[in-house]
């Protein structure tokens, strides 16, 4: 369980690791001889023997004085461990992100991932940096105080000895159910979140069709459940924690049975039994810290896991040795893919495609076609086959190299809560202002920006959600004519854009495949007309393959295909008969 805790603590902060645990055990025993010593002191006092009641007391300011140091070194080590521990775990989780397949975030929400990364991870910090210092200290001091009692009464000392493994077990009885319920308040609480950000980014849609407020059944589902969740957490750990109380305090009554025992029966003065239930008390009050702190500590465990979870997630294996790309031609090679649930996705998909040539890739939903564009980027790994980009296989590249020769324009465009200007700026950090408004222009975008408040600087709000959709696509084509890279990758998204937003989105396609290698899902007749090569996919097969004029010629089910979305592009309503 700790070994977890520690093993996420930064390489730059596991040399102060000993020292924290050593200051905190230090610091620990101080108090329990701080305890065990006053009832020398309250003897000597009792009895009158002032030079005997001062040598203990000079004894016992020692061990205070030694709480006290090493208490503060404690709490500043732990501090700086959990400071330095929150910054470097964030950083590690970023950078295993980066490392990730680019596939792999299609399968995670945001509400989960945002909890590990920022609930999760601050839990830990404040594991190390608080809890665990309580927590050791709740074990040892009672430990402490039983053992030094041996040195006082050996009845007390047994007694003490005795109650502390048996209050584990009830505690351990006590909790055994929590786990279950931290998992559930987790997975719960991730998907409230998904659902609130949901709710927040589709308002548009949600008050279209009336489902907002108690009409959002998702939403609502979650908040319940999340509901439902806390407390279910709560009858799993408040009566566990009540027994345990309860058990403490029947110890404390048995050790003061014990001391009133001794010391009617004139085996001990009436002097130590004052201390000995004194000490007693002390011995107490740590058990009831730590059963207190017992959840947290779980909650706080259960998050290292979860955060050591997301960090053993496999990323895919990077190349070490640069290699020089070479003409920007595109090859799959007897390509096999599935998502790892059983269901093949491609099957032996093989073509090619030269250096500056356009592929239309056409079909049915559902045949592949987004699948074969994201394995040209490497988003994942095939299951068997190859990829080649630029004549190199997609697993010798470095992942700089290889999306360094790629523009990527698919349906979804996601835009950053920062400026136009900005968001453009993506494609090449490096690029100047003239640049980025070179871009910016040829796609049209200085029409949006004219328009904002705020011109150039205006931000576009979580996801451009300021921006109409066709609005997003042109900024996603200015990114994409800004990095200018020799290969695009197209899934062309006019089909549901108005007629001016398709005309621009249209010429800023143009503009950006000139001389271009590109692979496009097409959608629209006039781009699948003049590919150089067309594949036919359906069912995760190319089916049929050939210019535009020999499909037609084989009348097909591409030809088919053609002359439904033929009829349909002539679509029109017509008045009902009388």
């Amino acid at each position: 369980m700790i070994r977890t805790v520690f093993g996420l603590v930064p390489r730059e902060y596991t040399s102060l690791t000993p020292k924290l645990v050593a200051a905190i055990l230090a610091q620990a025993l101080c108090q329990a001889l701080a305890y065990v010593l006053l009832v020398p002191v309250l003897e000597a006092l009792f009895g009158g023997d002032t030079d005997r009641a001062w040598f203990w007391t000079l004894w016992l300011a020692a061990a205070v004085a030694g709480v006290v140091v090493l208490s503060y070194v404690q709490a500043v080590v732990g501090l700086r461990i959990g400071v330095g521990m929150q910054h470097g775990l964030q950083t590690a989780l970023g950078d295993h992100l980066n490392a990730l397949p680019l596939g792999w975030f299609g399968t995670q929400n945001a509400g989960t991932l945002s909890r590990v990364v920022v609930e999760n991870v601050r839990e830990v910090q404040g594991l190390i940096a608080y809890l665990l210092a309580k927590m050791l200290t709740g074990v040892v001091v009672p430990l402490g105080v039983a053992v030094g009692m041996l040195f006082v009464d050996w009845r007390i000392s047994l007694a003490m000895l005795l109650a502390a493994p048996a209050l584990y077990l009830v505690n351990l009885w006590a909790n055994r159910s929590y786990s279950a319920a931290d998992e559930r308040l987790h997975d719960s609480a991730s998907e409230a979140n998904a659902r609130v950000l949901e709710f927040a980014q589709a308002q548009p849609v949600l008050r279209s069709f009336g489902a907002v407020g108690a009409g959002n059944k998702a939403l609502d589902a979650a908040l319940d459940q999340q509901r439902k969740a806390a407390t279910g957490m709560l009858l799993a750990s408040v009566p566990g924690l009540m027994v345990f109380s309860l058990c403490v305090q029947a110890v404390f009554l048995v050790l003061v049975y014990l001391v009133v025992g001794e010391a009617t029966g004139s085996t001990i003065s009436v002097a130590a039994a004052i201390a000995l239930i004194a000490v007693s008390a002390r011995f107490i009050e740590p058990l009831n810290q730590a059963a207190q702190l017992g959840t947290a500590l779980r909650s706080a465990v259960a998050a290292a896991e979860r955060v050591s979870t997301l960090l053993a997630e496999p990323t895919l294996p990077q190349a070490d040795t640069p290699v020089t790309p070479g003409a920007p031609s595109v090859v799959f090679e007897q390509v096999s893919f599935g998502y790892g649930d059983g269901t093949s996705v491609l099957s032996d998909i093989s073509f090619t495609v030269p250096a500056g040539t356009t592929t239309a890739i056409v079909g049915p939903s559902g045949a592949g076609k987004s699948t074969v564009l994201r394995l040209a980027a490497r988003f994942h790994d095939t299951d068997s086959g190859r990829v080649v980009v630029a004549e190199h296989d997609v697993r010798d590249q470095p992942s700089e190299t290889l999306l360094g020769q790629l523009s990527l324009v698919f349906q979804n465009v996601y835009l950053f809560n920062r400026s136009v200007l900005e968001n453009i700026r993506a494609g090449r950090p490096d690029a100047t202002d003239a640049e980025v408004r070179g871009a910016a222009e040829v796609a049209r975008v200085d029409e949006i920006a004219h328009r904002l408040p705020d011109g150039w600087d205006t931000a576009v709000g979580e996801g451009g959600a300021s921006l109409s959709g066709g609005e997003r696509q042109r900024v996603s084509i200015a990114r994409a004519l800004l990095k200018d890279a020799p290969i695009v990758l197209l899934d062309e998204a006019t089909s549901a854009l108005d007629p001016h937003n398709e005309a621009v989105v249209v010429r800023g396609v143009h503009q950006l495949t000139r001389d271009k290698t590109v692979i496009v899902v097409a959608h629209r007749l006039a781009t699948i007309a003049h590919a150089d090569q067309i594949l036919f996919m359906e069912g995760g097969r190319i089916v049929e393959r050939g210019t535009h004029a020999e499909l037609l010629d084989l009348n097909g089910r591409y030809a088919a295909f053609w002359n439904e979305r033929s009829r349909a592009s002539g679509w029109r309503l017509e008045a009902a008969p009388a």
